[in-house]
C-alpha cells in the first residue's frame, strides 16, 4: 500500500500561486505599513547595492524562490534582482551564501525581515524533516507530516517537508478519510464509523482509523479499514500490533514521536510515522541578509 498524493499537491507551484501571494502581501502590509521610516531618513532613495543571504548555522535549504516573491510583491517584478546560489534540498554549513540580492537598498531593507521570517521557518521545517528521515534510514518507514501547520503557511510547510525528504499526509480535510476519537464517539462505535465511511466514501478514498488499543485495532480490521493509525502507543505495543495484522492493513503511528525514539517505531513495523513537530514547532534557522553598498551605486 503506497501513499496517495492529495489532489491539491499535484501540479501546484508552492511559490507562484494565489495563496502564497496573499500571505506574502499580508506579511508585507503588516511589517512595512506606510513605509520603512528608518530607511527613509537615513538612505538616499537612489542608492543601490548588493546583499547576501547567508546561513548562520547548518541547515537544509528550502524556499529560496520566496526571496524573489517577497521583493516582487513589495516593489514590482524585477526591481530587485535575485540570484540563488544553492539548490533546494541541499544541506549547507554555517557561513554559506544562499542567494544574492541586487537593487535599491531602501527596497532591499524594507523586505528583509519578511523575507527572512519566511525563509527561516521553511528551512527549519526542511532541516528537522531531514533529521527524522535520516533517523529511520534503512527501514521501510516513511516520515509524513500532519495538518498541524502555521495558519496560512500549509502549502509552503508541506513543500518544505518534501524538500527535507518526508512525504505529505492529507493537505486538508477534503483529501481523505481519517476517523478519529471524536468521530467514533459521535457515531457510537469504531466499527460503525468505519462501516459507514466504507459505505459512503467515494471509491478511491482509503479509510483510515485512529486506534488506541489492540481491541480497537481488531475492530477496525474487521470493519474493513485500510489504514490503522496507532496513537500514543509504545514501540513494543506497535510491534505486537504489527505481528497481529501484518499484511492486512497499513500501520501508521503518531503521538510522542521524537528523534531519540523514532527508529524504534520504524523497526517494529510502522509503515508511516506522522510527526506534528515537523511543522508546528520546528526551530527557525538562523539566516541573515548582509548588505554591501555598491561603489558609486545610484539608481538610474
Amino acid at each position: 500500500m503506497g501513499i496517495v498524493k492529495t489532489s491539491r499537491q499535484v501540479g501546484v507551484d508552492p511559490f507562484r500561486n494565489a495563496a502564497t501571494e496573499r500571505v506574502v502581501a499580508e506579511a508585507l502590509r503588516e511589517d512595512v505599513g506606510r513605509g520603512d521610516m528608518t530607511s527613509a531618513v537615513t538612505l538616499s532613495r537612489d542608492l543601490v547595492g548588493t546583499a547576501s543571504l547567508v546561513a548562520r548555522e547548518a541547515c537544509v535549504v528550502a524556499g529560496l524562490p520566496l526571496v524573489a516573491c517577497v521583493y516582487d510583491s513589495l516593489a514590482g517584478a524585477g526591481v530587485v534582482k535575485v540570484a540563488t546560489k544553492v539548490r533546494e534540498g541541499v544541506g549547507v554549513e554555517a557561513g554559506r551564501t544562499l542567494a544574492r540580492v541586487d537593487g535599491p537598498l531602501d527596497v532591499v531593507l524594507a523586505g528583509e525581515r519578511v523575507m527572512l521570517n519566511f525563509l527561516q521557518q521553511i528551512c527549519g521545517t526542511a532541516t528537522v524533516t531531514r533529521r527524522f528521515v535520516e533517523a529511520v534510514a534503512g527501514t521501510n518507514a516513511v516520515i509524513v507530516d500532519t495538518r498541524k501547520t502555521i495558519p496560512g503557511l500549509r502549502l509552503l510547510q508541506k513543500y518544505a517537508v518534501r524538500v527535507g525528504g518526508g512525504r505529505n499526509h492529507r493537505f486538508g480535510l477534503d483529501d481523505g478519510v481519517l476517523i478519529k476519537d471524536n468521530h467514533i464517539a459521535a457515531c457510537g462505535s469504531l466499527g460503525d464509523a468505519v462501516r459507514r465511511a466504507r459505505r459512503e466514501a467515494p471509491h478511491p478514498l482509503r479509510i483510515e482509523v485512529e486506534c488506541e488499543s489492540l481491541e480497537q485495532v481488531d475492530e477496525a480490521v474487521e470493519a474493513g479499514a485500510d489504514v490503522v493509525l496507532l496513537d500514543n502507543m509504545t514501540p513494543a505495543a506497535v510491534g505486537r500490533v504489527h505481528a497481529r495484522v501484518s499484511g492486512r492493513v497499513l500501520l501508521e503511528v503518531s503521538g510522542g514521536i521524537r528523534l531519540d525514539n523514532v527508529r524504534k517505531y520504524a523497526e517494529r513495523g510502522a509503515a508511516l510515522i506522522s510527526v506534528g513537530a515537523l511543522t508546528h514547532s520546528a526551530p527557525a534557522v538562523d539566516l541573515s541578509l548582509d548588505v554591501r553598498k555598491r561603489a558609486g551605486g545610484r539608481r538610474k
